[in-house]
Formats: C-alpha cells, sequence, structure tokens
C-alpha cells in the first residue's frame, strides 16, 4: 500500500484525518475498510502507522506507532536539468524521486528548445504533484520540492555555491567519474546539472567548471537527458552509501 503525506494539522490527539484525494484514493481506489492499516508521513521524516477507524467523513486513522523514516538519503541532491521537449520532464520528475532526489530545479540553457513562458505556473504545478505522486508510491519520507521558478543556467550556477559540491556530466572529461568525486566529498549536499538535448553549450561547460561545478564523466556512451540525470543521482547515492 502507498505512503500518504499529511500537514500537522491533520493530526489530532492519536488521531490522523485524512480529506481530499488521499481519502477518496484510500476509499475508492485501494478500496480500504475499517480495521486496515496504512502508513503517513508528516513530510519531516517520521512514519506513523496507523489502523482506519471511520470512512464517513475523510478517513480517520488512529496512530499505532511512529518511527523515524528510514528510506531518505543523509546526502541531499540536487537537480538541475535543462528544459527537454515533450513531456520527457515528468519522467525525469518521476524516476529521480523514487530515486531519491532532494529537489528538482527546471533551467533554461541555451540549446532549450522548450521555452514554457505563460505555462511555466502550470506546468510546474503539476510537476510538484508528479513529485508527491512518485513519493507516495515509493514510500519516501518527504515530497521533493520541484524549484517555483525555472532558472537561467547562470542562476542555476551562483546557486549552486551555496551547496557543499556540484558535478556536471561531460563527454570531454575522460579521467574523474562519480566514484572519484564521492572519494572527496564529505559534505550534506549536491548539485548535479544535466543538459537538454544536444547537451551545454562549451561556454556553459566552463561557466560552470568556473563557478566550481566539477565535470565528470558517465562512461564512454552518449546519455540521453532523460537517462543522465537518473544515472548520476543512482551512482551518487550508491557510492555514498
Amino acid at each position: 500500500m502507498p505512503k500518504f503525506f499529511i500537514e500537522a494539522h491533520q493530526i489530532e490527539q492519536n488521531l490522523i484525518h485524512m480529506l481530499g484525494e488521499d481519502a477518496k484514493h484510500v476509499k475508492t481506489v485501494l478500496r480500504a475498510r475499517e480495521g486496515e492499516e496504512i502508513t503517513v508521513c508528516d513530510g519531516r521524516g517520521t512514519d506513523y502507522f496507523c489502523r482506519i477507524v471511520s470512512l464517513d467523513d475523510g478517513v480517520t486513522a488512529e496512530i499505532m506507532g511512529s518511527e523515524p523514516c528510514q528510506s531518505e538519503p543523509k546526502t541531499k541532491i540536487t537537480l538541475y536539468q535543462g528544459l527537454p521537449k515533450a513531456d520527457k520532464m515528468e519522467l525525469i520528475i518521476q524516476k529521480c524521486v523514487e530515486l531519491g532526489v532532494d529537489r528538482i530545479v527546471a533551467v533554461s540553457t541555451e540549446r532549450c528548445i522548450v521555452k514554457l513562458d505563460k505555462k511555466e505556473e502550470k506546468k510546474l504545478e503539476r510537476w510538484q504533484k508528479i513529485a508527491e505522486a512518485a513519493a507516495k508510491q515509493s514510500g519516501r519520507g518527504k515530497i521533493p520540492e520541484i524549484a517555483p521558478r525555472v532558472l537561467r543556467f547562470s542562476q542555476a550556477i551562483e546557486e549552486a555555491k551555496a551547496l557543499s559540491g556540484a558535478i556536471i556530466p561531460y563527454e570531454k572529461e575522460e579521467n574523474r567519474g562519480i566514484r572519484s568525486f564521492v572519494e572527496g566529498f564529505s559534505g550534506e549536499e549536491i548539485g548535479v546539472f544535466i543538459g537538454p538535448e544536444g547537451g551545454f553549450a562549451e561556454e556553459e561547460i566552463q561557466a560552470a567548471i568556473d563557478a566550481g561545478v566539477l565535470p565528470v564523466t558517465l562512461g564512454k556512451r552518449i546519455l540521453r537527458t532523460e537517462t543522465a540525470g537518473m544515472t548520476s543521482i543512482a551512482i551518487l547515492l550508491y557510492e555514498l552509501g
């Protein structure tokens, strides 16, 4: 059964109250019954194990126990994703949330074909809902944030300076892999820069390097934009343990 997320005001003594889409999902999709158990999370890293006591007005469940969520990585990864074509961003968000990304920032780069313009707000709202659904399905302890606005590449590399470190997969980098980066890393936050179709312009790569972002290789093959981010995050979290 998927995990559900709640806010603090939904907890009253030893009861949890769910309304809206989550309650509808429990009732009509899962067809849960009184007495069945569900897991809910406060979005801050605590899981609550509950038993449904009422399905009359939304869903009311009694808290039977709680524990810190075990599924959250210790290192927080921010994905700076160059805007891809079509619906590729939705796949990227879904899979990277499943893998353990902490935050995703959409980035407008020189080679981006897509321009959101007036659609930006609606797209970002939809992407946040996709992140929430993926977090529920994969048992995350929090809902990763989709940044509330698209950043220009220059803004993204400036923002990443506040992180403990950042990498940018680059086909011309032949020596430094992600393992080498991890061996010298001791911080808590990592940025990962992924270009759109066609990759980053050479000037963008140099600007990133000048800002302290380290180029890394993902191997001898060229990966699609929707593959590169997932691969980078998976390798990072594996190497970080």
